[in-house]
């Protein structure tokens, strides 16, 4: 997920890109998670009023729960791995899935990818991944629509925190084997999810990171960075 829309989610309703960055503007601060310092994104704090409406006031108007805004433990540990090892992605053409904040976007983009796309189905991911580069020097192109299945030729693909629901980690597991089959690197960020596939994953990095009690059930997420195989 990497704060992107789950699976299943309802979408909003159609806000202009003005308006989705005005109300991201005024529900966040641009801070850097912990995990990742040199990055700076518009995050909500647990003392924002946006953690403290409910679903349903969310819904009414018009905005799915804010995972975008939230750095989720398997992105910071994507993030902090693709930043340590910049050879993973340097000159290559990067795929950020279900992208959310564009935490691990950003951080491809100043690893020295040479072309990354992040892509998520929440509209206000546009918006908030435009505003994450903005503040960080970086400009990684948005794909709005639901890309499982499909290939455009990515070199590395990067996803963080997706495998949280039975039937989305099945429809993930086949499209990543179709992609590592012609060659694509698989990269996963994950601190335990339930439906991770763990026979088909490698281990590249452990790393503990520092996480908000508003949406976990820990303030420090044992974080495994892997190479789907």
């Amino acid at each position: 997920m990497a704060g992107g829309l789950p699976h299943g989610r309802p979408r909003s309703r159609a806000v202009t890109p003005e308006d989705a960055k005005r109300f991201i503007r005024a529900n966040t601060a641009l801070m850097a998670p912990p995990h990742v310092p040199e990055i700076r994104l518009h995050l909500a704090d647990e003392a924002h009023e946006l953690w403290e409406k409910t679903e349903e006031e969310l819904a009414e108007i018009g905005l799915p729960p804010p995972f975008w805004a939230f750095a989720w433990a398997g992105g910071q540990g994507l993030a902090r791995y693709i930043l340590d090892h910049p050879d993973s992605v340097r000159g290559k053409r990067v795929l950020d899935f279900a992208s959310g904040s564009g935490l691990v976007a950003i951080a491809a983009a100043m690893a020295g990818a040479c072309e990354v796309v992040a892509a998520d189905i929440d509209p206000f991911c546009a918006a908030a991944i435009a505003l994450n580069g903005e503040a960080n020097g970086v400009s990684p192109l948005f794909v709005g629509n639901d890309i499982i299945g499909t290939d455009d030729g990515w070199e590395i693909v990067l996803a963080g925190d997706v495998f949280y629901q039975k039937d989305f980690a099945e429809r993930l597991v086949e499209w990543f084997s179709e992609l590592r089959r012609r060659g694509a690197d698989i990269v996963v960020g994950d601190p335990g999810r339930s439906y991770l596939p763990k026979e088909r994953l490698d281990p590249l990095a452990v790393y503990q990171v520092p996480v908000t009690r508003a949406l976990e059930d820990a303030e420090v997420k044992r974080t495994t960075v892997w190479r789907f195989g």
